[in-house]
């Protein structure tokens, strides 16, 4: 077994009795320096045996490359189409391979980047903006006539108060492509309890 091997070996041996990272990092180079694997390359390597990985050689030396194929690619890409809020985590436990490649097959082989989404109050449609500008028009064109038309306006506004928000941006991410918009949700969605509000005032001095 040659020195690198060797030192995978025990970085494999610190990981699976519990040792964290920085711990397994100190012991390898009080044993061996830095004389093959640096700190980068000690941290790389704990965390493919953190995403159960159990190999210890590298690809490059002989392992073939079983787990960033076509298939998986493909098999990432569907399982991403049918839910694009799926965690990469659980692609990973669904494909039996390591997260670090189900992120390099997203970014990478895909094109994908995870989004949050933004908050925004209400949801119109194209019909509902068109009505409020027209809306608008009309008021504006009534108080151009009417100087007092200020002081004869009662204002109203309602809006729903809702008992919690059942879902947050974060949970409501989703991946999507580099050029593709960020998600919009709703910043209310409606849950089992609510309560209108309704307020009005005048506007008259």
């Amino acid at each position: 077994m040659d020195g690198v091997n060797e030192q995978r070996v025990a970085i494999k041996f610190c990981f699976k009795v519990g040792l964290s990272a920085t711990e397994t990092l100190v012991l390898v180079q009080n044993a061996y320096g830095n004389e093959d694997l640096d700190r980068s390359n000690v941290f790389r390597r704990y965390s493919l045996f953190r995403d159960r990985r159990e190999l210890v050689e590298d690809e490059r030396c002989g392992r073939p490359k079983s787990t960033r194929t076509e298939v998986n690619i493909a098999a990432v890409a569907d399982l991403v189409k049918n839910d694009r809020r799926i965690a990469s985590r659980m692609i990973a436990e669904s494909l039996k391979i390591p997260k670090t490649v189900v992120l390099r097959i997203l970014k990478e082989d895909l094109g994908k980047r995870k989004l949050c989404a933004r908050f925004v109050p209400h949801s119109l449609t194209p019909e509902q903006r068109e009505d409020r500008v027209t809306s608008c028009q009309d008021i504006i064109a009534m108080a151009d006539e009417d100087q007092n038309f200020s002081n004869n306006i009662i204002a109203g506004d309602e809006t729903w108060c809702f008992a919690y928000d059942p879902e947050t941006k974060r949970q409501s991410s989703e991946w999507v492509y580099e050029t593709s918009p960020r998600p919009k949700k709703l910043k209310f969605q409606r849950p089992r309890i609510e309560t209108m509000l309704i307020i009005f005032s005048t506007l008259k001095a």
